[in-house]
C-alpha cells in the first residue's frame, strides 16, 4: 500500500541549487565557498551524512543538519541477470517506486534512469504507460538513482559508470524543470557528478515544443522514440503523434542545433507485423534524410498483457540492412537482462500496488 509522505520533513539538500545554497550560507554569516565544499561532498564523494563533510567547520555541518536532509532512494528489490544487467526497484518517500537499470558494456556501465512515476504518454508497447502518470520525480529523486547506482558499480569493482540514459519510466521533457536541474548536477565538472555531456542521452517521445529550450539549457545528446515512419502507424503506437505528427517532429529535429559530427538518435522498436518490414525500413530511410540521424533498432521486449510480438531475427537484420544500404548508422540493441523483469515498468508493476 502507498504510504503518505512524512509531514514536516526537512527539505532534501539535493533539491537546493548551488545559488540557493550560497544564499543560505550567506544568510547565516558564512562565506560562499562553503557551498561548493558541501556540494563536492554530496556529489563527488557521495557522502551519506553532513558529519562526513570533515573540511567544513562543525558549526557549518550542524547548520546543514538542522535545516536539510540527505535522502537516498530505498532499494526495495534488485534483480541480477545472467549477463550482469542489474535492475533496481527504488522506493520513494511517498511509497511509490521507480526503476533503474545498470547495464554492463565492454569497458563501462550504462545506467538507465526514470524521470516520472508512471507516464502520461500512453504508448501502446510500453508497460509503464498502462498506469498513467502518478507524479514527477524531484531533482533529488532523479540524482539519487544515479548516486545509488554509482555506489553499486564501485562495489562491483573494475568498470566505472560513465554513460547515462534518461530512458526509463516517464517522459523527461514533461518534467522539464526538474530534469534540467538534475542534469546540471550530473554534468557539472567542478562540484557535480562529472558525467560528460557526450555520455548522457535524453530520450523523448517527441515533445517537440521543448526542443528549443532543451538546446539552450543543456548539451546532452538527444534521442527520439520514433517507432514508425507514417502517421497512421505512429498514431496507433504513440498517442502523442496525434498532437505532434511526424512531419512536425522531423522538422523540429532538422532545426535542432548539433555539435560537429553529432547526430540525433532515433529509437525504433521493431514489432512483428506492425512496423518491421523492409517497406517500413525504406520509409524510415526516406523520412530521416533531412536529419543528421542514426538509428537504434530495438526488438520488442514482450511483457504480460501485451498482444505485440518480437520479430524474428531475420526480419530484424533485414530491416537493419536496408538502413545501412541507405548510409545510416543502424545498430541493433539486442536485449539484455532477458531472464529478469526486463521491460520498463514490469518490476514496478508487479510490486507497486
Amino acid at each position: 500500500m502507498i504510504q503518505p509522505r512524512k509531514p514536516d520533513k526537512k527539505p532534501d539538500i539535493r533539491n537546493i541549487s548551488r545559488n540557493e545554497l550560497i544564499a543560505f550560507f550567506a544568510g547565516h554569516g558564512m562565506r560562499s565557498f562553503r557551498a561548493d565544499q558541501a556540494l563536492q561532498w554530496l556529489y563527488a564523494r557521495r557522502v551519506h551524512s553532513f558529519e562526513e563533510m570533515t573540511n567544513l567547520a562543525k558549526e557549518a555541518r550542524g547548520l546543514l543538519a538542522d535545516h536539510f536532509t540527505i535522502s537516498r532512494p530505498e532499494v526495495r528489490e534488485v534483480q541480477v541477470a545472467e549477463d550482469g544487467t542489474c535492475k533496481f526497484l527504488f522506493g520513494l518517500d511517498d511509497g511509490h517506486c521507480v526503476e533503474s537499470v545498470l547495464i554492463p558494456e565492454k569497458d563501462h556501465y550504462t545506467l538507465c534512469i526514470s524521470t516520472q512515476v508512471g507516464c502520461a504518454m500512453g504508448c501502446a508497447f510500453c508497460m509503464t504507460g498502462k498506469t498513467g502518470l502518478i507524479r514527477n520525480l524531484s531533482r533529488s529523486e532523479i540524482i539519487g538513482q544515479v548516486i545509488s547506482c554509482q555506489d553499486e558499480a564501485a562495489a562491483r569493482g573494475g568498470m566505472r559508470l560513465s554513460n547515462l540514459v534518461l530512458m526509463g519510466m516517464g517522459e523527461p521533457l514533461a518534467n522539464y524543470d526538474n530534469v534540467i536541474a538534475a542534469l546540471g548536477v550530473i554534468t557539472d565538472g567542478n562540484w557535480g557528478l562529472k558525467f560528460s555531456t557526450r555520455r548522457v542521452t535524453l530520450s523523448t517521445a517527441g515533445l517537440a515544443e521543448r526542443f528549443d529550450d532543451l538546446a539552450g539549457d543543456t548539451r546532452v545528446r538527444l534521442a527520439v522514440s520514433l517507432n514508425a515512419a507514417d502517421n497512421t502507424t505512429r498514431d496507433r503506437l504513440m498517442p502523442i503523434n496525434k498532437k505532434i505528427p511526424i512531419e512536425r517532429l522531423i522538422a523540429a529535429c532538422t532545426r535542432y542545433p548539433l555539435p560537429p559530427r553529432d547526430k540525433i538518435t532515433f529509437e525504433y522498436i521493431l514489432i512483428k507485423g506492425i512496423n518491421d518490414s523492409e517497406k517500413h525500413a525504406k520509409q524510415l530511410a526516406k523520412l530521416l534524410r533531412p536529419v543528421r540521424a542514426k538509428v537504434n533498432l530495438i526488438p520488442f521486449n514482450p511483457h504480460p498483457g501485451t498482444t505485440f510480438q518480437r520479430p524474428e531475427n531475420a526480419a530484424i537484420e533485414a530491416f537493419q540492412s536496408v538502413l545501412i544500404k541507405n548510409n545510416y548508422t543502424a545498430i541493433i540493441r539486442w536485449s539484455k537482462g532477458s531472464d529478469i523483469d526486463a521491460a520498463c515498468g514490469q518490476l514496478r508493476g508487479a510490486r507497486d500496488t
